[in-house]
């Protein structure tokens, strides 16, 4: 008897998509995931010691996550059950749940396959608990997102975490081959079209296999060039969430990027942003503290690189005004970089939290009134300007607190210059403090 949510059976002359018509039957059939599919792999191993876990298979679409999941059923003798968290509401999870426990008093377990799983709110999620762990269902569930953001934790200390790789070319293309061989014939296209055409699919198989039905369908004389197959085709928009985990992280690969010195990978990142539909304003945002952060006063005119070209791109806009923040990114990743002041910021930052309320020395406290002169605000105080070299030597910490290193400049850049002054003033307090 069919399960509830199974789909109907078609007719057995019914056309079936290519997709479905090259359906791995077996695991070692599986194009990709080698990673977690090889004997050594997690997903081998527990097949292998036939011990089978709940399961989150996490990566982006296309890479296989219903095919593994329905095969691992069958490799495990469970029954595989499939639900759409997008279509499911609490009253049909109530019907697998008990439809499961039935199935399990008759000997057989149930592999249910929860695709979206993120889709469900936390206490539907909560509602797979129980049933996980007295061994009702044992659970997979398939998402694009990443678990740590959209699973709860209880659902993922139940669960182990299997992450899927999109499909690299070599894959996309022996999968090409695959299609190749069900259809009879060759892709009537030239070698650098098929090329493209793989390039189209952009990691994703069912993709790519889509694309390939289409092409198939086409009465051609003779193979496409590149650019016929673009004229027939739509290149497949890149995978970018501006509000999502891409975001993150390609703005970590851009900033990482500039860090590492490399103008040709951070022009990508930013390239990738952009063409993903990101706000310019949000990087010029990024940029600006890039300067701050990576650059310093290793090159004090890296920030202000980056703010005119935030202000050229705010009285041009897109395109031309993007042109000034990629001369900001190819500026600050050829920039000498520095975290001097971050570092020393952040130790003055703890060490006024662990101090508390230490006052300043006496002769640096300000005397408005002439009580506080009459007490010794500020008696002592030597100005300055008027000292040889306009250096005192004064100490400026709170007395009895020992005199501490917090700014340590590179030996880069503009840097070079401040550690050379701060050495020269430090030679200077120690003559004025009369030490050896």
């Amino acid at each position: 008897m069919p399960d509830l949510f199974d789909a109907p059976p078609s007719p057995a002359n019914a056309p079936r998509p290519l997709a479905d018509r090259l359906r791995p039957r077996t695991l070692s059939e599986v194009i990709g995931q080698t990673h977690i599919l090889s004997p050594e792999g997690p997903l081998g191993a527990m097949l292998a010691s036939r011990s089978l876990s709940s399961l989150i298979l996490w990566g982006p679409p296309g890479t296989g996550k219903t095919t593994i999941a329905r095969l691992l059923a069958t490799e495990s003798d469970l029954a595989f059950v499939q639900i759409s968290a997008i279509f499911t509401g609490v009253p049909d999870l109530r019907k697998v749940f008990e439809s499961a426990r039935i199935r399990r008093q008759n000997g057989q377990g149930t592999l249910l396959f929860v695709d979206e799983i993120h889709r469900f709110n936390k206490a539907q999620q909560d509602g797979f608990l129980p049933h996980m762990e007295d061994g009702t269902i044992l659970l997979v569930g398939a998402t694009t997102e990443n678990p740590s953001f959209e699973l709860n934790a209880a659902l993922l200390s139940r669960a182990q975490v299997i992450v899927l790789e999109r499909l690299s070319l070599a894959d996309l293309e022996r999968l090409a081959q695959r299609a190749e061989q069900e259809l009879g014939r060759a892709l009537p296209l030239t070698g650098q079209a098929r090329e493209t055409l793989i390039e189209m699919a952009d990691g994703d198989g069912r993709a790519l296999l889509n694309l390939i039905e289409q092409v198939m369908a086409w009465r051609l004389d003779k193979p496409l060039t590149p650019d016929q197959l673009s004229q027939r085709l739509m290149r497949r928009a890149s995978k970018y969430d501006k509000s999502g985990e891409e975001h993150y992280n390609l703005i970590s690969a851009l900033h990482k990027s500039v860090r590492g010195s490399d103008p040709d990978a951070a022009l990508y990142w930013f390239a990738r942003m952009l063409e993903g539909g990101e706000d310019p304003r949000f990087l010029a945002r990024r940029l600006t503290r890039m300067a701050i952060e990576d650059v310093g006063l290793a090159d004090p005119q890296a920030q202000q690189v980056c703010l005119d070209g935030w202000q050229t791109y705010e009285r041009l806009g897109s395109p031309e005004g993007e042109l000034a923040l990629a001369q900001a990114v190819v500026y600050l990743a050829l920039a000498p970089k520095s975290n001097a002041v971050t570092t020393a910021f952040g130790a003055a930052r703890e060490a006024a939290r662990q101090s508390g309320s230490l006052p300043p020395p006496l002769h640096i406290r300000n005397a408005p009134t002439r009580l506080m002169k009459e007490i010794g605000y500020g008696a002592g105080y030597a100005y300055d300007h008027d000292q040889e070299d306009a250096f005192s030597g004064q100490n400026y910490f709170p007395d009895g607190m020992r005199r501490p290193v917090y700014y340590r400049p590179a030996e880069r850049g503009f840097e070079r210059e401040l550690k050379k002054r701060i050495d020269y003033f430090a030679k200077l307090r120690a003559k004025r403090q009369g030490e050896p």
